[in-house]
């Protein structure tokens, strides 16, 4: 688990430093799971290890939420203060990605029944 975990982090760390080194617009563990996906795919997919580590970490993700939900409550002001624009954002960007996942399955759903006989 220490060296699956140590991969992720590294990872991560990768990410970060080529984003701050770049100046790229883009969080770097962002850029670090794209890095991860990368490998992933070079070496056929995670190993055992990496998997139950993955698995363990999904299973409490609501934990890694705490941080994240202290941090609005501490800026609950602002919150307060700018909450047209922020429910603006959060109902224009959902209504997009469910026109966007709706585009792309539709655009898949063709390439998914040509292959299965009538």
């Amino acid at each position: 688990m220490l060296s699956a975990l140590t991969q992720l982090l590294i990872f991560q760390l990768a990410g970060e430093v080529i984003v701050r080194g770049l100046a790229l617009p883009v969080p770097g563990p962002v850029l670090g799971m794209l890095l991860l996906f990368s490998a992933l795919i070079l070496r056929g997919g995670p190993g055992k290890e990496l998997q139950t580590t993955g698995s363990t970490l999904l299973q409490h993700l609501s934990l890694l939420f705490v941080p994240a939900g202290t941090g609005i409550m501490v800026h609950l002001h602002r919150v307060a203060d700018e909450w047209l624009p922020l429910l603006l954002s959060l109902l224009i960007s959902t209504a997009v990605t469910l026109v966007v996942t709706a585009l792309v399955m539709k655009a898949c759903q063709p390439r998914a029944t040509t292959g299965e006989a009538p």
